[in-house]
C-alpha cells in the first residue's frame, strides 16, 4: 500500500509541475483577429519567458543557469558572437548533445542569442514586438519566424533539456503551432 501510495504522489507532483499549452483551436472563438493574435502570443510568451529560452536570451553577457536563471558558472560571457569569450568558448564544454555523465546540456552550435533578443526582465508585449523587429531578430521578416522556431536544434532542445532541468511547457509542436497560429492572425502584440 505505501508503494502504491508513494506511485500516486510522485505522479501527481510530476503532473502538477507540467505546464501545457493551450491549442490555437481555443482561439479560435476571438473573432477580432488583433485580439487573437494577441492572445495567442500571449500563450506563447509561457515558452519565451520559460528558464530554457531565457537562460540563453539574458539582459546582459552572462547566461542563466537553472530553473531560477542563476549566473552560469564557470563565469563565461558573450563574447563578441555570441559563442562565448575566445579563451571559454561555449563549444568547450557544450557538445552537439546533452551529456549525461557531466549533465551538461547540449546541442549543435550552442550560444547565447543576439543582444538585442534578451528575454528576461521582458513582458510578452515587448518580445512580441522584439521578435518582429528585423533589426532586433537576425534579419528575419515575420514570416521566417515559424520556420526558426520549428527548425532550430537549440530551440527543439528546449522540450529535451536532459538531467533534471524542467522542459519548456507544452511540446514543440504546440508551440510551433501558437506561433504559426499568431503569424496568420496578423502577428499582433499584446499590450503591456
Amino acid at each position: 500500500m505505501r508503494c502504491f501510495l508513494l506511485v500516486v504522489v510522485l505522479t501527481l507532483s510530476f503532473n502538477a509541475s507540467a505546464e501545457t499549452l493551450r491549442n490555437p483551436a481555443e482561439f479560435s472563438s476571438i473573432e477580432n483577429p488583433d485580439i487573437r493574435a494577441a492572445a495567442l502570443f500571449q500563450e506563447a510568451a509561457k515558452v519565451f519567458q520559460h528558464a530554457r529560452c531565457a537562460n540563453c536570451h539574458p539582459a546582459g553577457d552572462r547566461p542563466g543557469q537553472t530553473d531560477e536563471g542563476r549566473p552560469h558558472s564557470p563565469a563565461v560571457i558573450r563574447g563578441e558572437d555570441g559563442f562565448g569569450h575566445p579563451a571559454m568558448r561555449c563549444e568547450s564544454c557544450h557538445m552537439e548533445a546533452n551529456r549525461a555523465a557531466s549533465g551538461v546540456p547540449g546541442a549543435p552550435h550552442w550560444h547565447l542569442a543576439q543582444a538585442s533578443m534578451a528575454l528576461v526582465g521582458r513582458s510578452p508585449g515587448e518580445i512580441c514586438r522584439q521578435i518582429k523587429d528585423p533589426e532586433q531578430n537576425g534579419g528575419r521578416p515575420v514570416g521566417a519566424i515559424v520556420m526558426h522556431v520549428a527548425f532550430d536544434p537549440l530551440i527543439k532542445w528546449a522540450w529535451f533539456p536532459g538531467g533534471d532541468r524542467t522542459p519548456a511547457p507544452g511540446s514543440h509542436q504546440d508551440f510551433v503551432a501558437l506561433v504559426h497560429a499568431w503569424i496568420e492572425a496578423g502577428a499582433a502584440c499584446p499590450n503591456d
